[in-house]
């Protein structure tokens, strides 16, 4: 079992940033990637970013060169770097974790919001 748990969410004002840090307990070896999904209220968890142990990433276009994904392997930490940031990022953001094979997420963390004023 790989337990997750997210901080550094918050209340920025747009244009603003914040870092978002994500540690794996447990399990950490059986980890193939990490990432951070995002819900907006009324919309469908989507994938914001993702790395894998090999330190390949992956960016949701609306979010290309404004976040940044990071991972610390040895403490299985992944990190979300957000900066110019506007309204349309607030959502509640939590983090993930797969095993081999990937697809859908094994594991989630409990969620941070965060919130964009305009």
């Amino acid at each position: 079992q790989v337990q997750l748990v997210e901080s550094g969410g918050g209340l920025v004002q747009a244009g603003g940033s914040l870092r978002l840090s994500c540690a794996a307990s447990g399990s950490g070896s059986s980890i193939y990637a990490m990432g951070w999904y995002r819900q907006a209220p009324g919309k469908q968890r989507e994938l914001v970013a993702s790395i894998t142990r090999g330190g390949s990433t992956n960016y949701a276009d609306s979010v290309k060169g404004r976040f940044t994904i990071s991972r610390d392997g040895p403490k299985n930490t992944v990190y979300l770097q957000m900066n110019s940031l506007k309204a349309e990022d607030t959502a509640v953001y939590y983090c993930s974790a797969d095993r081999w094979p990937p697809g859908s997420p094994d594991y989630w963390g409990q969620g941070t919001q965060v919130t964009v004023s305009s």
